[in-house]
């Protein structure tokens, strides 16, 4: 059974910075890639940052500059560490690890609010 778990989510002002974690059970080298989604209220869920086993790193062009991916293999954790944050980046953020074996596996955590306030 794979779990996630985010925590570092939070309350901040705008302009501010808050560095999200996620640890994952077993190895990270497992996974295709580590994603972190986020969603807002009344709107879809979107990819905000992925990173690959080969360590490629792809962003949502509405977070380019303010937002990096990181993780550390020994400790099974992938990062999101997010600058400049601004109100519409208000969500719960989720993180995720897809595995292609037969089909595509994501599995997801339970998510981490972030409230950017103005």
């Amino acid at each position: 059974q794979v779990q996630l778990v985010e925590s570092g989510g939070g309350l901040v002002q705008a302009g501010g910075s808050l560095r999200l974690s996620c640890v994952i059970s077993g190895s990270i080298f497992s996974f295709n890639a580590l994603e972190w989604y986020r969603q807002a209220p009344g709107k879809q869920r979107e990819m905000v940052a992925f990173i690959t086993r080969g360590g490629n790193t792809n962003y949502a062009d509405s977070v380019k500059g303010r937002i990096t991916i990181t993780r550390d293999n020994a400790k099974n954790t992938v990062y999101l560490q997010m600058n400049s944050l601004k109100p519409g980046d208000t969500a719960i953020y989720y993180c995720a690890a897809t595995a292609k074996k037969d089909k595509l596996y994501r599995y997801w955590g339970r998510g981490t609010q972030v409230t950017v306030s103005s």
